[in-house]
């Protein structure tokens, strides 16, 4: 992190250059507008000052031409710069193969984070350099928000919901993180770092100090834990929806409607299982309201995902 001036800020991802892009493209633009309208004025002050011999006597009342393009040229120039910017902000919402998971629990007044292995970390998040990086993203107790100045991202986490957030360093170093989003007496002090690192180095601090379980296998835990598995399993005796290949599967519930099994149904069923009833099935399961953190229900979805995918046409 480097404390001396720069013109421009700190430009460390992929995303970040397209928004510094279109943000400069747009400035241009409207400097272009500026001067054009001071030009314009100037010229009728001095063609039209009183003491100009100018002709005044019939001043035109309307000009179609000039209307028609002074309407239609701005009209198509903001066009095209919308569908720039709708395009640049698709790009967060695609996928990308290979992206390294986290999952990210805000609170007050500190960041959760925790990788597919296990490790975990608070206020600081190691990434490597040039990989797609996705975070799963929820909060315990207010809004906040995630955001990486040199990024140029900044995504509500929201309590109730879990939003995505996906990006890719190209610089090594270490940047900014900050809660963007007033969340309580300490929001300011709600700050922390993302460390950027070659991939071989990631590799080596990623393995380095961690413990046997993965999220995965630390949600399996947890799974029969809280009983889950003495109503789901292959050999339970209470009747209730098998759970292999959930994720992403598309599942018929009791009035009818199709919804996609992804993590916010995941934890729904957990939380508020009587939202929706699966078809074919009693509504018998208790609520986990208050018994179970984030940090768990995110292990148990990780733990669900890790159990593969059902064939797209299976529907239960």
């Amino acid at each position: 992190m480097n404390s001396s001036f720069h013109l421009f800020p700190e430009s460390a991802s992929l995303a970040a250059g397209r928004y510094d892009t279109l943000m400069l493209s747009l400035t241009a633009l409207l400097c272009v507008v500026a001067l054009a309208v001071l030009v314009a004025i100037a010229g009728s002050v001095i063609r039209y000052h009183e003491h100009r011999p100018a002709d005044r006597s019939h001043p035109p009342l309307a000009n179609k031409p000039l209307e028609i393009a002074w309407t239609t040229i701005p009209l198509l120039v903001f066009l095209g710069i919308f569908a720039w910017a709708a395009h640049d902000y698709t790009l967060l919402a695609q996928e990308t193969a290979g992206a390294l998971p986290v999952t990210v629990v805000a609170r007050q007044w500190m960041w959760k984070l925790e990788h597919a292995n296990g490790k975990r970390e608070i206020n600081e998040l190691h990434v490597p350099l040039g990989q797609a990086v996705q975070l799963t993203m929820t909060s315990q107790d207010v809004i906040h928000s995630f955001y990486v100045p040199a990024f140029r991202i900044k995504q509500d986490v929201v309590p109730g919901r879990y939003t995505t957030l996906r990006f890719t360093a190209t610089h090594a170093g270490v940047y900014r993180l900050f809660c963007a989003e007033y969340c309580g007496t300490d929001h300011a002090a709600m700050q922390g770092r993302i460390v950027v690192m070659p991939p071989a180095e990631f590799a080596r601090w990623l393995d380095a100090d961690v413990g046997p379980e993965t999220t995965a296998a630390r949600g399996s835990a947890l799974f029969r834990h809280y009983g889950c598995a003495a109503c789901h399993d292959a050999g339970a005796t209470v009747q209730a929806p098998r759970l292999d290949g959930l994720m992403g599967r598309t599942v018929t519930l009791q009035d009818g409607r199709t919804v996609t099994a992804d993590a916010a149904y995941v934890r729904d069923a957990i939380l508020t299982p009587h939202k929706d009833i699966v078809a074919g099935y009693a509504p018998i399961m208790p609520t986990y309201q208050g018994q179970i953190d984030e940090q768990d229900i995110l292990a148990i979805i990780e733990y669900l995902r890790s159990m593969g995918a059902a064939d797209a046409s299976t529907s239960r």
